[in-house]
């Protein structure tokens, strides 16, 4: 078969450029939706309750792949559980902080699982990063600082939970690297999705007290996080990175922090000072320099899960 013509390529590169820009769109306005079903629902049974619906949107599209590789293959399966714990884990904090924080602040630091992976990987590993992943780690603790106290020295608790469940971003994607070579993609992501929604439901059960008047007035951040955000968006970020550069993807999926900050500032009224609003230029700089090699790795087969959210 011929290669594409430039202008065909032109067009191809194109489409899937939008088509990150939208994935960047659905995920940044997640944060909305999740900051509203804070204030009138429990974080466990919204994660519950998102998480499941999630991986029901893609459960026909890990039944359809016809993969040679099982969920459980090569001893993977407590892996595959620990994955699903990990988001669990990385999600309960996030929404536990949406109480406490702006949408846009909740974008911004969850954003910092890019910086946070090559440094993880130094640490632990011993995989020494490029050199510019630390200048990117340096920009964004910068900005982190300024975001979250607007050059005071304090950290506000809100702040706090979201950096923390960054950190089980950071360690999930790591994870996800290993693992995708064991075992189906798309079955993985149900499976995760899956575990993360029924542990969920169940901390909800103990932990929360819920009126179902509650529900019903926010059913539709569950019905957007869930369809849109999960499972719409996890589609979509496949189809784009497949012919998109790895740095258009490094720009273009970094730009969910901006539209998740743009989002809190035109439904929500929320308000960013001049010196948090440096902070957030600082971080977005340092989510495109320490992210930009990791979509080189990305298109030989690690998946960059979202979040998330």
């Amino acid at each position: 078969m011929a290669a594409p013509n430039p202008p065909a390529q032109h067009n191809l590169r194109l489409r899937a450029d939008l088509t990150l820009l939208l994935v960047s769109v659905i995920w940044g306005s997640a944060f909305v939706a999740q900051r509203v079903a804070a204030q009138h629902m429990g974080g466990y049974l919204f994660n519950g309750l998102r998480f499941l619906l999630g991986a029901l949107v893609l459960l026909p599209l890990a039944l359809q792949r016809r993969q040679t590789a099982p969920l459980s293959g090569r001893g993977a399966l407590p892996w595959v559980l620990l994955a699903g714990g990990l988001i669990f884990i990385g999600a309960s904090l996030q929404q536990l902080g949406m109480r406490y924080t702006t949408a846009g602040n909740a974008g911004f630091i969850t954003g910092l699982y890019v910086v946070l992976i090559p440094v993880i990987l130094a640490i632990g590993w011993r995989q020494p990063p490029r050199p510019v992943v630390w200048l990117a780690a340096a920009l964004a603790t910068m900005g982190l600082f300024l975001l979250s106290t607007g050059g005071r020295f304090t950290l506000a608790l809100g702040d706090a939970l979201e950096l923390a469940g960054a950190f089980m971003w950071a360690f999930h994607l790591i994870l996800i690297g290993w693992l995708v070579q064991r075992v189906s993609v798309p079955k993985l992501a149900v499976a995760q999705y899956l575990i993360c929604g029924l542990l969920s439901l169940l901390f909800s059960l103990f932990v929360e007290t819920n009126s179902l008047h509650g529900v019903t007035v926010v059913w539709w951040t569950v019905v957007y996080t869930g369809i849109l955000s999960i499972g719409v968006g996890y589609t979509l970020q496949a189809v784009g990175q497949k012919v998109a550069p790895p740095a258009d993807a490094a720009i273009l999926l970094s730009l969910e922090a901006v539209f998740a900050a743009l989002a809190g500032w035109l439904i929500l009224g929320e308000l960013l000072t001049s010196v948090q609003l440096i902070g957030c230029g600082l971080m977005l700089v340092g989510m495109v320099l320490a992210q930009a090699g990791t979509f080189v790795s990305a298109r030989k087969g690690m998946l960059d899960d979202q979040r998330l959210a």
